[in-house]
């Protein structure tokens, strides 16, 4: 992506902007942002080849292309917010930020002032609505540093892994993240298929989740940040959390893994460049390490992976011997 082509793209947005919907151009812009980190992945490892000084001028040469990149996407974003009525500084207005909300959720802003007490399913996707806002918010105010970020957490998760023989195997940031990489692991084990796949992985979760509700209810509490409705009890909305867990393409993170833990009963393993190693199901992990009968799933976790907040990876051996 050269400079050039992202003004042109900027140019032809603007253009079209007027017949786009709020929902399509935050829609456009979480996927322009994902390009752009998928492009800095693909010219970093184009960068480490050759010399030791080869290298290093490369590296260069390629934060300050995605530098520039990102900075003009920024510009770009925050014109075609501005031309839907969206300021673009740090305290924005309530009016603003209650219409965007309203306008992810799908809710119409049109009298919502006036309306009765909204329905409960109308009300939970207004709080999904003002997590998925709070998110376009921090990827807008963070996209200077997530070159850099990452990039810092990367380099500190190789420098772990690579004495280890592992290196990490990019997973699709789709929001299935972490069943994708699960079942990334499960198919190198088989040395075929994965035996379930991501979906099939999220509908066990969700049931492991429910038949055992008393052990994951408290940790849901103390970690869900999205306030229970007045009018459902805290079981009523774990209920529906582990329906989001099945059906929606929601983000998996500790809970979630732990179900699928002790479904597949796997000893897992997790990496970070950002936080200390994890490991789960220590009653699951064979014996020695010569025994290969049940495998340990073993994967990567990014706090600044692509600027739309937590991400897993697989986590593979360099050489496949």
């Amino acid at each position: 992506m050269e400079t050039s082509a992202v003004a042109e793209g900027g140019s032809r947005a603007n253009e079209e902007r007027n017949q786009e919907s709020r929902e399509q151009m935050l829609s456009r812009h979480r996927k322009e942002v994902a390009e752009l980190q998928n492009k800095e992945v693909s010219l970093k490892k184009a960068a480490a080849k050759g010399s030791k000084a080869e290298q290093k001028a490369k590296k260069k040469q390629v934060e300050d292309e995605i530098s520039q990149l990102s900075v003009q996407l920024k510009a770009n974003h925050a014109e075609e917010l501005a031309s839907l009525g969206y300021k673009n500084t740090e305290s924005r207005e309530k009016d603003d930020i209650n219409n965007l909300i309203m306008a992810i959720a799908g809710v119409s802003t049109k009298g919502h002032g006036d309306s009765s007490k909204p329905k409960k399913a109308v009300k939970r996707r207004e709080k999904r609505a003002q997590q998925e806002a709070a998110r376009e918010q921090r990827i807008e105010e963070e996209q200077n540093n997530i070159v850099s970020d990452r990039m810092i957490e990367n380099e500190k998760l190789e420098e772990k892994l690579k004495p280890l023989g592992l290196k990490v195997n990019e997973i699709k940031p789709d929001g299935h993240c972490l069943y994708r990489a699960v079942e990334d692991q499960l198919s190198f084990h088989t040395r075929n298929a994965s035996p379930y796949s991501y979906l099939e992985l999220r509908k066990m979760a969700a049931s492991y989740m429910r038949e055992h509700t008393s052990d994951f209810l408290p940790f849901f509490l103390s970690e869900n940040k999205v306030e229970v409705d007045s009018d459902s009890s805290p079981s009523e909305r774990f209920k529906q959390y582990c329906e989001e867990v099945e059906t929606t393409a929601a983000w998996g993170g500790q809970l979630e893994l732990g179900a699928l833990m002790h479904s597949l009963k796997k000893h897992v393993v997790i990496y970070s460049g950002s936080f200390p190693d994890v490991e789960m199901g220590k009653e699951y992990k064979s014996e020695n390490d010569s025994d290969r009968s049940n495998p340990s799933i073993i994967l990567s976790y990014h706090m600044h992976a692509y600027g739309l907040g937590e991400h897993y990876n697989s986590v593979l051996p360099i050489l496949d011997r």
